[in-house]
């Protein structure tokens, strides 16, 4: 199943943009009249028939459209520190898309080595991995904000977040975390090469995070991050 992303979509006609058509267009050799699927990135998908070839603007006609097509019945946010390797990180955004999250937020911690990080890549792989894995709803990737910053946001729902804390605090695992939530809206933190600083931990106890581990493997920060969506992913999909 091959899947389009239009920017603009609406019940009558979706809209590709010059990178989109081109692939349409000029790769995969689609003419008007061929039905194609669409993406609107916001959780709908359009079955169309293509009403102008342009490969610098192509525009289909909207057939059938299904709202929240294959959506995971969760809402989950990871804030993840961006790593010192900028590969590793993406492709932590590229397998947590695959397998389902809703929100990438990079956080700079007092640790992190990577202290600056630009999100338009990792959007752009967001979006193939999205199309990738037959998905209509793209995951945000927002700017990144200290720990701090993020921790001071109010939220909803289970908030945990892996952190070794040296013995000093009773940790749970991931899964039995998980096991007994109810609700939908889950928020991960996931720290550096150099883990969380106590005092970062410490803010994150005091507003409401469980202290979590994901085994006894000592993993790398995106190796960690894509467990913790993966434990999500299975405990929603059993």
């Amino acid at each position: 199943m091959e899947l389009f992303y239009a920017h603009e979509a609406d019940g009558g006609y979706c809209r590709l943009d010059a990178e989109e058509s081109g692939h349409c267009v000029r790769v995969l050799r689609h003419r008007a009249g061929d039905e194609i699927d669409v993406i609107d990135g916001l959780g709908t998908l359009y079955h169309c028939r293509l009403t102008d070839d342009s490969p610098k603007g192509a525009e289909a006609q909207v057939l059938q459209m299904q709202a929240d097509w294959n959506a995971h019945p969760y809402h989950l946010t990871i804030g993840c520190c961006p790593t010192k390797n900028n590969d590793r990180f993406e492709w932590f955004v590229e397998k947590a898309t695959e397998l389902g999250v809703d929100c990438i937020v990079p956080l700079i911690g007092e640790r992190s080595e990577r202290k600056v990080y630009k999100t338009d890549r990792a959007a752009r792989i967001a979006l193939s991995a999205t199309k990738q894995s037959l998905k209509a709803r793209i995951p945000a990737i927002e700017e990144p904000v200290s720990v701090k910053e993020f921790l001071h946001r109010p939220a909803d729902g289970l908030r945990l977040i892996a952190y070794c804390f040296e013995g000093e605090t009773l940790r749970t695992s991931i899964k039995a975390a998980l096991s007994g939530f109810q609700g939908r809206d889950i928020t991960i933190l996931i720290g550096p090469e150099g883990d969380f600083s106590p005092e970062e931990a410490r803010l994150a106890l005091e507003n409401g995070y469980i202290p979590i581990h994901l085994g006894a493997s000592r993993l790398r920060t995106e190796t960690a991050a894509v467990t913790a969506v993966e434990a999500v992913y299975l405990h929603y999909m059993e």
